[in-house]
């Protein structure tokens, strides 16, 4: 029987997600994966309604983000995003948003 991670699967899928997740280079940044989505409507929607705390946290990751790449340099390497420890904050929300906006466009027709 395989082990499973909290990411709900095989260890060996999440030992190559790190490895992605890693070489991505965000992380060095202390940004969460949420943080980096294309602003599209949904997400923006998604963004909009976000709790107050939530909305003031990914503002300040993004400025500090924004700060550290104009200065070319990244946080110290134990202030990174872990893997483990990336927050999916938005998911909720913008789940929320595209069922909404696919049953209006359901409606429409």
């Amino acid at each position: 029987m395989s082990q499973y991670c909290a990411r709900k699967g095989p260890v060996v899928f999440s030992k190559l997600g790190k490895w992605a997740y890693n070489l991505s280079g965000f992380n060095q940044y202390g940004l969460y994966r949420d943080d980096c989505l294309n602003e599209n409507e949904d997400v923006q929607e998604a963004v909009r309604r976000l709790p107050r705390d939530l909305y003031d946290e990914r503002n300040y990751r993004i400025m500090r983000a924004l700060h550290l790449s104009m200065t070319k340099t990244v946080l110290p390497k134990e202030e990174w995003t872990k893997y483990e420890e990336d927050v999916k904050y938005l998911e909720p929300y913008l789940n929320e948003v595209i069922k909404e906006r696919l049953e209006r466009e359901e409606w429409g027709k």
